[in-house]
């Protein structure tokens, strides 16, 4: 695996060493902006990345919309060149969300991108992009829920109600409680994550999603100290986020906009020499009003609103991560296109001082 340091840390003259998950730490407080990116076989739907869910879709005929998946419009170089004309400084991709589709060529499952007729790797595709172009590049994973896997969580562990799909009868594609092993399910989740960690060069860091599935039971059957001890080992200078916080060690704290309160007030409480946060915030929101896959019918902000998203988070000294949702064959938005695009030029004309914070990087 390649170990050299990111194009994104050598601009500012940061060199690996022992400190390299500090410098990494350092740039992210001060990065600012970034691009959120959900994208699967829910976009095909146009009705949301939870349409499975909602629509009580069964296993089998969700699985046919790989069929449908050519991301023929997929294009990894102008996502990234967006993200920087948006005068944004990193991008997350989505490599698998609840519905259990992976963006990249894992070994682990055949319900990944490279088996679809797209036949290609997305997660390496925006990778590369983004290392092109002095992007720092995280991995999303849904973590919490898995609706697919047959020994995912389960709701007689986790009693929230978005942990599995309301079939009736239950999916014959899940084990029986009697036969039912969680961490056949770690173990799956760990491949992945090794997988991620291994096969795509130096990434900035693993975001993971569905925390509120773990506090709703017993956390520590999810085994999440032996996760970041393996993307550590991994990726030693890559950061860790788990929403709002499992385990405490996270590297910075990741909630929704509508999440904010779950932080707790001493991280977002300023050290008096620094200036910094205790513990780095990032705020992630939508560019559509609704949901973060493509939403056919929905409403997209205008330059104003993403401006004031981006003064909100700076309240909180925090960076901002906007997130689009591209249609199903992998284009983005044009009003998404035509708003960040302004955004970025408003940015170049005024300055960075827009995040209210002093660049120290």
């Amino acid at each position: 695996m390649e170990k050299s340091v990111p194009n994104y840390l050598k601009e500012k003259g940061r060199l690996p060493g022992d400190n390299s998950h500090d410098e990494n730490l350092k740039w992210f407080r001060n990065a600012g902006f970034g691009l959120f990116i959900h994208y699967g076989l829910y976009s095909l739907l146009g009705k949301g990345e939870w349409v499975q869910y909602i629509d009580k879709i069964p296993l089998a005929e969700y699985e046919k919309l790989m069929t449908q998946f050519t991301a023929c419009s997929f294009d990894a170089d102008f996502i990234a060149e967006l993200a920087l004309e948006a005068g944004m400084k990193y991008v997350n991709l989505v490599a698998k969300h609840c519905d259990g589709f992976c963006l990249w060529n894992s070994k682990t499952t055949w319900f990944n991108s490279v088996n679809s007729p797209a036949g290609r790797d997305l997660v390496a595709e925006m990778r590369e992009a983004c290392s092109r172009k002095g992007l720092g590049f995280f991995v999303f994973y849904e973590h919490g829920l898995d609706w697919r896997h047959p020994h995912g969580p389960a709701p007689w562990d986790w009693p929230i109600k978005e942990v599995r799909p309301h079939y009736e009868p239950p999916d014959p594609n899940y084990a029986p409680r009697e036969q039912y092993d969680f961490n056949k399910y770690i173990d799956y989740v760990n491949g992945h994550i090794t997988e991620l960690c291994t096969n795509y060069g130096t990434i900035s860091g693993v975001w993971l999603d569905g925390a509120g599935v773990p506090h709703s039971g017993d956390k520590s059957k999810f085994r999440i100290k032996e996760l970041y001890a393996l993307i550590r080992s991994l990726q030693p200078h890559a950061l860790i986020s788990y929403k709002w916080g499992v385990e405490g060690d996270e590297d910075f704290y990741a909630p929704e906009e509508t999440q904010i309160d779950r932080i707790p007030i001493e991280a977002i409480a300023r050290d008096p020499a620094s200036g910094d946060n205790n513990k780095p915030v990032e705020i992630c929101t939508i560019m559509q009003k609704g949901f973060w896959g493509y939403q056919k019918d929905a409403e997209h902000l205008n330059t104003d609103e993403v401006m004031a998203k981006l003064r909100m988070a700076a309240k909180y000294n925090a960076n901002l991560l906007l997130n689009i949702g591209p249609l199903g064959d992998g284009s983005v938005h044009p009003h998404d296109v035509k708003v960040l695009r302004e955004v970025g030029k408003y940015i170049r004309t005024h300055g960075r001082e827009i995040f209210y914070k002093e660049d120290k990087s």
